[in-house]
């Protein structure tokens, strides 16, 4: 896309955007990764997955789509050398029962959706499960492998390499997304090592929720070492042992819903500067969920987090009242093949678009950069009553520096820092 077609933003701050896509059509983004020079989007409502050529990211270029099964959400997908793994659940936003989306982000998901009621499982029309891609070759995807779940499925996924892959999966019998290991030790044929739920999440072996009304699931978690970090949603941080794959141990539990308003949704750990960043999603529209917060956690002592600060919440708009939703949604996780920093996080703030944090006072955030894009052409989202408003989801960032972002309905944005 030529410089003077590109979108002209709502907002900037020391970013300046070089190229954009709509992704052949399909400008609906969740997660997205870099792979030798090829951006690879899950989609939110086309379904499937897409694979742009951003090795010119000045002239970003879509080469391939593959669709997703009957059904079947592919939000998210993780990269690293060779391996493409994604994830396959029930397309919840397609469900009847949560086009009111407050549905799907309030209550205890798998009994909405009537995987928690292990006696009584209806016929299911979706696949739930993770595959597997070749991307020796990222342009052309190659399936390789698939590992089954009996529920929900899989939500998202954490791996780096290596033999063990790490998801949050919703199974039968269970409340809500729970953690799970993988042994990839053979691509093509994934098996599950370990799990762990909060107590309370597994009704079918009798037990039960102390608050049923609040979303307890995980949405996944990081891991370094020997240790997951795990965004639990209203549940808050959870910290596991997990020197034995098969058998993570609880490190320490913290919450802070209430007062604050849940919705916990990556947990970063920065091992060389003993901190942990962590990030609540905002979920509803004009904040009825509250303001939330990027929090920075002096973890010096891992069984003993402490919040030491907020990251600047945007305040050059009146982004509560622009509508859809307002405040963080995901960070930066230091990928190994992109950007690893310590000092400079990458975050999306939703229809406040993307920021980028200087903590090198750790207690003192200070924003550096800003990138506001305007409204979607049009929405991919098809649920009703869906404002038309920018809601930036996920940024990765090249070992460069720069800066690739996507939006629900807005396409991939390619921005270069200017500080």
């Amino acid at each position: 896309m030529a410089s003077q077609d590109l979108p002209r933003p709502d907002y900037a701050k020391n970013m300046k955007l070089i190229g954009h896509s709509d992704q052949g059509g399909r400008p609906d983004g969740v997660q997205l990764m870099v792979n030798k020079g090829y951006a690879i989007t899950g989609h939110m409502f086309s379904k499937g997955f897409s694979v742009i050529d951003v090795r010119d990211p000045r002239n970003p270029t879509p080469v391939n789509y593959v669709a997703a099964p009957e059904n079947t959400w592919n939000i998210h997908l993780q990269t690293h050398g060779d391996l493409l793994l994604v994830i396959n659940a029930r397309d919840m936003f397609a469900a009847p029962e949560f086009q009111d989306e407050k549905n799907y982000y309030t209550g205890a998901l798998g009994k909405k959706v009537g995987t928690a009621q292990a006696s009584e499982k209806p016929m299911r029309d979706w696949t739930a499960g993770m595959a597997v891609y070749d991307i020796a070759n990222p342009a052309e995807p190659r399936r390789i492998g698939f590992m089954s779940v009996e529920g929900g499925g899989i939500h998202r996924i954490w791996y780096v390499g290596g033999q063990w892959a790490y998801a949050s999966v919703l199974l039968d019998g269970y409340t809500d997304y729970i953690y799970m290991a993988i042994d990839m030790s053979d691509p093509s044929n994934p098996k599950e090592a370990g799990r762990y739920w909060l107590p309370g999440m597994h009704q079918a072996g009798g037990e039960d929720l102390a608050d049923p009304s609040q979303r307890g699931g995980l949405h996944h978690p990081i891991v370094h070492g020997d240790i997951a970090y795990c965004a639990w949603r209203d549940a808050g941080l959870v910290v596991l042992d997990i020197a034995d794959r098969t058998n993570p141990q609880l490190i320490t539990h913290r919450n802070w819903k209430p007062p604050y308003g849940g919705g916990t949704h990556n947990a970063l750990p920065l091992p060389d500067r003993e901190l942990l960043i962590v990030a609540d999603e905002a979920v509803l529209d004009n904040c009825e969920d509250g303001i939330k917060y990027i929090w920075v956690f002096d973890n010096r002592v891992p069984s003993n987090p402490v919040s030491i600060s907020t990251f600047p919440t945007p305040d050059e708009d009146d982004y509560v009242a622009k509508g859809a939703h307002f405040g963080p949604h995901n960070i930066y996780e230091n990928r190994p093949d992109g950007m690893v920093s310590s000092d400079t996080i990458y975050s999306t703030y939703q229809n406040a678009g993307i920021r980028v944090t200087d903590i090198r006072n750790a207690y003192r955030p200070e924003e550096l950069a800003a990138f506001v894009p305007p409204a979607p052409n049009r929405l991919m989202d098809q649920r009703p009553n869906r404002p038309r408003v920018i809601q930036s989801c996920d940024v990765w960032v090249s070992a460069e520096g720069l800066v690739y972002s996507n939006d629900y309905n807005g396409g991939l944005f390619i921005l270069e820092c200017q500080f």
